[in-house]
């Protein structure tokens, strides 16, 4: 009986289209096409967006129109369609029509100069098809403003569906107090040979991510990987095999040659090795949410190299902006480099919340079968715990920003209703199935079958070299795992914060990948190390030496933004930076997990091949 409910409550979360006839993107000849206006903003900071009528522009006469329905996702990403009032339909071309006057008062045009001074496009959309345009320009001097008041609409079809539209911007009118500014419209339909599954190839550039620099970048971090696999087998194999051969020949002496000798190693903490970590609760929390998350990624990314993620077919996508530099003239031209559409990336994140509220199970099983091996009694906090770190870093992220951007009065101001959505989510979704996921891992998995008995007094951990020191090799073990990610990094990040699509998913899952190989084998050379000093603190080393991946990426983003980036603005500045720690930080629980789970079956596995007395 539970089942259906489930299903309800994840409904909401599932990548619902949205089409400017809310059917199948086929029409009828002179059928109602919708021009839908989106938000306005600054070019350089292009999270800061604002409703496109916050400026003083006019709407057309046309007033019934059907309801837009936003997903959550893209409520969340400040999505927010406003009918333009205009009359277009099907193959019936317009020729340049007024539709509105604007009566330009000392107010509104101080608003028009300074969205001309900064820069600000606006978005449009027909048929989920993207058109960018540009307000209006400065002369050379910075004295006179003028605004773009003539939209010249050139719609291409294929049939009887639209696969083009291009946006020139025309009627440059000089921007002077106490006059009306009459603004128009044309439409233009024209034959495509381009096929509907195509149309967003245009707004690809293969020369920036496919450039021999990223190519090179993944033969690199391949080779990068090949030698750290091969110097960690051949170094841990050989020393390991010498261990164990003076290990052998230590058991064949008697008792008083045993304490004359100089024992030393790894085999001397076997009593402590197993010994569970400090803050189990916290401890298996993290390694539970860094399991759940390199599911998510894994899921993400495999459905976005099986779909074909910039076509409708496949409208559970992310797709970014392509690159566009506004330049002076009589007209403004947007056709090859629109920006496809915040709404495709809203959909990627309904996508994801969608993944991560179902994966829930994972976080619960590893964290709670973790907790229950190292003899944890207050399993029910670790599951709220466990189910609660990353939506509540995530949300309390998101909160704050969105205080700011009320503030400005910015579209990514996230709704109440949207709040309420997520929290219904977190309470009625992933609480539940994270319960489930640690009453399966309590049960299956939960049981101590250490291949060491576990001493009950701890062992004194001896003074060792200070480059042996935990802190130390936390520092330092995140080096290698950044340097084979970091150049992905770069063009994750311009596709984000940039205008530029990111389309090349084999890319990130082979370098995905790569990440979780340089990881492990990083974590198993560092907890050797620290395990050779007699130091038997290795649970937290293990995570925390992959996880300071993390504090690199983030000191990464302080160079993109100030040197790659032009943002500027507490709006932009803390948006940016906000969300790159949260960013940051679930990369970091992420590696973390990953290099520990590796590094307990490394740890397992050398103390179950050691014979103990």
């Amino acid at each position: 009986m539970a089942a259906p409910g489930l299903l309800l409550l994840l409904l909401p979360l599932l990548p619902l289209r949205a089409r400017a006839d809310e059917h199948e993107h086929t029409y009828q000849d002179k059928e109602e096409v919708v021009l839908w206006m989106n938000t306005v903003g600054p070019y350089h900071n292009r999270q800061e967006t604002y409703k496109y009528f916050s400026l003083p522009f006019c709407v057309g006469s046309k007033k019934s129109i059907s309801h837009y329905h936003e997903t959550l996702g893209e409520a969340l990403q400040g999505v927010e369609l406003e009918f333009s009032g205009l009359d277009i339909k099907f193959k019936d071309d317009v020729m340049q029509t007024t539709y509105c006057e604007v009566e330009l008062d000392k107010g509104r045009r101080d608003a028009f100069v300074y969205a001309i001074k900064n820069h600000y496009w606006y978005q449009m959309y027909i048929d989920d098809l993207p058109i960018w345009g540009i307000v209006g320009e400065a002369d050379e001097n910075g004295e006179d403003y003028y605004l773009w008041t003539y939209k010249k609409l050139e719609i291409g079809f294929n049939g009887n569906r639209i696969v083009d539209v291009n946006l020139t911007s025309e009627g440059k009118v000089k921007l002077v107090p106490n006059t009306k500014i009459q603004m128009s419209y044309s439409v233009k339909w024209k034959k495509s040979d381009v096929k509907f599954e195509d149309r967003f190839d245009k707004y690809l550039d293969p020369s920036f991510f496919q450039h021999r620099i990223h190519w090179f970048s993944i033969f690199n971090s391949f080779m990068m990987v090949i030698f750290l696999v091969g110097l960690v087998s051949m170094i841990l194999m050989r020393t390991l095999r010498k261990d164990y051969a003076r290990y052998s020949k230590e058991e064949e002496m008697d008792d008083m040659d045993r304490d004359l000798g100089d024992e030393y190693g790894w085999k001397q903490v076997h009593g402590d090795v197993f010994r569970p970590s400090s803050h189990p609760l916290i401890f298996s929390s993290l390694i539970g949410s860094g399991c759940q998350i390199f599911a998510v990624s894994l899921i993400v990314i495999i459905v976005a190299m099986i779909e074909d993620l910039y076509t409708e077919q496949a409208y559970i996508h992310t797709l970014n902006c392509a690159a566009y530099q506004p330049f002076r003239g009589q007209k403004e031209t947007i056709s090859e480099h629109m920006c496809p559409i915040e709404r495709l990336r809203g959909s990627m994140l309904s996508t994801a919340i969608f993944v991560y509220a179902a994966t829930s199970p994972v976080n619960g099983y590893f964290g709670g079968s973790l907790y229950a091996r190292q003899g944890g009694r207050r399993w029910i906090k670790q599951m709220f715990i466990g189910a609660f770190l990353i939506p509540a870093m995530v949300c309390g992220t998101a909160f704050f920003i969105n205080f700011i951007a009320i503030y400005y009065h910015a579209s990514r101001a996230i709704p109440f209703a949207t709040m309420v959505a997520v929290c219904c989510i977190c309470f009625f979704v992933i609480l539940p199935l994270n319960l489930v996921g640690t009453i399966l891992g309590r049960n299956l998995s939960g049981q101590p079958n250490f291949p060491c008995r576990v001493n009950a007094v701890p062992r004194p951990i001896p003074e060792k070299k200070w480059f042996m020191e935990p802190a130390v090799i936390v520092c330092l073990g995140g080096i290698l795992p950044f340097g084979s990610i970091f150049i992905e990094m770069y063009f994750i990040f311009t596709s984000f914060w940039a205008y530029k699509i990111y389309y090349v998913y084999g890319f990130m899952m082979l370098v995905l990948v790569i990440l979780c190989i340089v990881t492990v084998c990083v974590t198993i050379v560092c907890t050797y190390f620290l395990l050779n000093a007699e130091d038997y603190r290795w649970q937290w080393t293990s995570f925390l030496s992959a996880a300071s991946t993390a504090i690199y990426v983030y000191m990464y983003s302080f160079y993109y933004y100030f040197f790659k980036t032009k943002m500027y603005g507490l709006f932009q500045t803390s948006f940016y930076f906000g969300y790159m720690a949260v960013f940051s930080t679930a990369l970091g629980i992420m590696c973390g997990a990953i290099g520990y789970m590796g590094t307990s079956a490394f740890v397992r596995k050398i103390y179950t091949n050691v014979k103990i007395d």
